[in-house]
């Protein structure tokens, strides 16, 4: 879903057969800087976690030489990326399920958008602190449900204390660090308390619609707004 998200937004800014420079910032096993870099552009990633990046490496090394070739990884934090590049180095900036790590995000951004030519495209994703009462309350966890109206703090699948971010506030800070909010979609409005690896549908025509009601959710208001995660598109001015 995002991957088709991220995709509609590189279409819609930059002219096709463009090969873009990409930095995916925490980008975990590399599952999108390597579809990236598939797709014929020029991608840095930066991982902190020695295991996620060794699972790339791996990842990168299976691939044809072509597309080896155009993948950098680095081992790094997001918050240092002003040591590694210079600013205007990247067209697009990828930072997905980062924030949720970090305390004060304001300014890994402000560095993020620094990273930006003009024009370049900024791609967040994000818990949606305004939907933390939803999970819980599908899942009949009352007293989980009327804590999460007043707080932006969780606990993930992976049991560990986190942070999310409300639209209205991330909205103000990408208008402050110069890449003001272009468009945003919700991501799992409907699925978020499926456990993971579970099966959602029965066929292949259930998946389809699945697929379909998930994709228009997360363009849609009011749906949109509950979504469990949120991704944000900025662009730099």
């Amino acid at each position: 879903m995002v991957a088709r998200q991220l995709d509609e937004q590189i279409a819609g800014r930059f002219p096709v057969g463009r090969r873009l420079r990409v930095l995916d910032v925490g980008m975990g096993q590399g599952t999108q800087a390597l579809r990236l870099a598939r797709a014929g552009h020029e991608v840095t990633g930066v991982e902190q976690d020695a295991r996620m990046l060794s699972v790339a490496r791996e990842a990168l090394a299976a691939e044809p030489e072509g597309i080896r070739g155009r993948v950098r990884l680095i081992e790094g934090d997001g918050r240092d990326t002003g040591v590694h590049f210079l600013p205007g180095s990247f067209d697009v900036v990828l930072c997905h399920g980062v924030l949720m790590y970090v305390e004060e995000p304001d300014a890994l951004l402000a560095g993020l958008a620094r990273m930006l030519a003009p024009g370049g495209l900024l791609s967040l994703l994000v818990r949606n602190g305004d939907a933390l009462a939803m999970r819980a309350g599908l899942s009949g966890d009352w007293a989980g449900a009327l804590g999460g109206f007043d707080t932006v703090q969780y606990r993930n699948r992976l049991g560990l204390d986190v942070r999310a971010d409300r639209l209205a506030t991330l909205t103000a800070t990408l208008a402050g660090i110069g890449a003001p909010l272009h468009t945003w979609y919700g991501v799992r409005v409907f699925t978020d308390t499926a456990p993971d690896g579970a099966t959602l549908t029965e066929s292949a025509e259930d998946a389809e619609n699945l697929l379909a009601a998930e994709e228009r959710a997360g363009r849609t208001d009011p749906y949109r707004r509950v979504a469990a995660l949120l991704h944000l598109c900025g662009v730099r001015g």
